[in-house]
């Protein structure tokens, strides 16, 4: 990895933890602390750590940055100087300022991380892809729930993960684990 990348976090908000912790089956049950370990290791290597949340204008949405559940998770909390933007759709590049941030920075390859896969994930890393940004999905790194299928029942969070994860690789940018990110960022650290 080069100084031109970032980590980019997509909605790790409280209500992320709401909805595990209320039993809906989900992939991933590690996320939060592979989020963790990816955000301390991108600090620790002096590369940025990027922010985008979500606040949702309907008042009966739980991702309200008014509200405890909109708060950011423990392991997603920004530190001093780590920039944050609050969108209100899907993508995180949708009227926030992202793109122009990242421009500016010279950032040209994010690292994505964050919930949910299957949404924001996707919309923030399609468009990212989109805008010229090389991606990189980290696989273990999202939180994924189960999800009703439009011809009826359930499809389980696995095979939304994979699905999402499987069009993402072929058209957008790559998926990758969160030890081959980390395995690259000591060679960042010394560059």
């Amino acid at each position: 990895m080069h100084h031109s990348t970032a980590l980019l976090i997509v909605d790790m908000q409280q209500e992320m933890a709401n909805v595990a912790a209320s039993g809906r089956p989900q992939a991933n049950p590690d996320a939060q602390e592979k989020a963790a370990e990816l955000a301390a290791a991108f600090r620790a290597a002096g590369l940025p750590v990027v922010h985008v949340m979500h606040d949702d204008p309907r008042p009966e949405s739980r991702f309200r940055r008014d509200l405890p559940s909109g708060r950011p998770l423990p392991c997603a909390v920004p530190q001093e100087g780590e920039a944050v933007f609050w969108k209100t759709g899907s993508s995180g590049f949708y009227g926030t300022g992202l793109e122009r941030h990242l421009r500016d920075a010279g950032i040209t390859r994010l690292v994505i991380i964050g919930g949910v896969a299957a949404f924001c994930v996707n919309s923030t890393a399609r468009s990212a892809a989109s805008l010229g940004f090389e991606i990189q999905v980290v696989e273990d790194a999202l939180i994924a729930f189960d999800m009703p299928a439009r011809k009826g029942g359930m499809l389980d969070a696995e095979t939304v993960l994979e699905v999402t994860l499987s069009a993402l690789h072929a058209g957008f940018g790559r998926v990758v684990e969160s030890k081959d990110v980390l395995a690259g960022l000591p060679a960042v650290a010394s560059a």
